[in-house]
C-alpha cells in the first residue's frame, strides 16, 4: 500500500485529511512550512496509529520546494498513492492595495505548486496502474470575487484543472477529485484577513467533516465534491444568476 502525502498538513483540513489516512493504516507524507506543528502531529499520529510519518518542511511559495520534495521522497524510496494538495492561503481587500509578493506567492502556492507536485508524481500513479488524487479547491471557484480577486481565481484553476484532468485519466487507474469547500473554521480566515467579513459571519463549516467528506470522494474517485446544502444551492444559483449581480454579491461577503 503507497504512501499518502498531505501538503498543509500542519493545520486546518490538511491536519484533519492526514488523521484520516492515519486511521486507515497508511503511510503519510506530512509536507507544511512549519517543522515544529509537523513534529507534534507525526508524534500524535505515530502514538494513535503506530505509523511513521515522514515529515517535510517545505514553503511551496518557493518555486524549488516541490522538486525538493520530490527528490527527499526518491531518496526515502517511498511511493505516493494518495497526493493530496490542500496547501493554500488568501488574501483579502482590493487587488491594487495588495503587495505584489504576497500575490505572487498566493498563485505559486495555490497553483504552481499544486500543478508542479502533481506531474511530478503523477506517472508514477499511471505506471502502477492505481493513485488518487485530491485537490482542496472551493466554491469560490465557481465565480468572480472582489476584494479576494487572486484567490478566487486561483480556485477556478484548480478547480477546472482537476476535472480536466480527471477526465484524461479515465481508465489508467487513477483519480482526480477536487473538493470544493466554502468558508471553513480554520486558519484562513485570519490569515486572509476576511475572518471578520460578512461570508465567515454568516457561518463556516467544520473542518472535520469537510475533510471526512473529501475523503470519501477522493475514495470513490469521484470528479467534484461541493460540502453542504447552502453551497450547492449556492453554486446552483449561480448558472442562472446575472454576472453583474454576482459579482456584487461577492465582494458585498467578501468586504471586511
Amino acid at each position: 500500500m503507497g504512501a499518502a502525502l498531505v501538503t498543509g498538513a500542519s493545520a486546518g483540513i490538511g491536519k484533519e485529511l492526514s488523521k484520516l489516512f492515519a486511521a486507515d493504516g497508511h503511510d503519510l507524507v506530512l509536507v507544511a512550512r512549519r517543522r515544529e506543528r509537523l513534529d507534534a502531529l507525526a508524534d500524535e499520529l505515530r502514538a494513535a496509529h503506530g505509523i511513521d510519518p515522514l515529515v517535510i518542511d517545505a514553503d511551496l511559495a518557493d518555486p524549488s520546494s516541490s522538486g525538493r520534495i520530490h527528490a527527499e521522497l526518491e531518496r526515502a524510496g517511498v511511493e505516493v498513492e494518495f497526493l493530496v494538495n490542500c496547501a493554500g492561503f488568501g488574501t483579502n481587500g482590493a487587488f491594487v492595495e495588495q503587495e505584489l509578493a504576497r500575490q505572487m506567492a498566493e498563485i505559486q502556492v495555490n497553483v504552481v505548486s499544486l500543478v508542479a507536485l502533481t506531474r511530478l508524481l503523477l506517472p508514477g500513479m499511471v505506471t502502477r496502474g492505481r493513485g488518487r488524487i485530491l485537490n482542496i479547491g472551493s466554491t469560490a471557484g465557481f465565480q468572480p470575487g472582489p476584494y479576494m480577486a487572486v484567490y478566487y481565481a486561483t480556485k477556478a484553476f484548480v478547480n477546472h484543472f482537476t476535472e480536466g484532468l480527471g477526465y484524461e485519466l479515465d481508465g489508467t487507474g487513477v483519480t482526480a477529485t477536487v473538493s470544493c469547500p466554502g468558508a471553513t473554521d480554520t486558519e484562513f480566515g485570519a490569515v486572509a484577513g476576511n475572518d471578520k467579513s460578512r461570508l465567515f459571519r454568516m457561518g463556516a463549516q467544520d473542518a472535520a467533516s469537510v475533510a471526512k467528506q473529501a475523503y470519501r470522494a477522493m475514495l470513490k474517485g469521484r470528479p467534484v465534491v461541493v460540502h453542504g446544502l447552502k453551497n450547492k444551492l449556492g453554486v446552483q444559483a449561480l448558472r442562472f444568476g446575472p454576472r453583474s449581480v454576482i459579482r456584487s454579491m461577492a465582494a458585498s461577503l467578501n468586504r471586511s
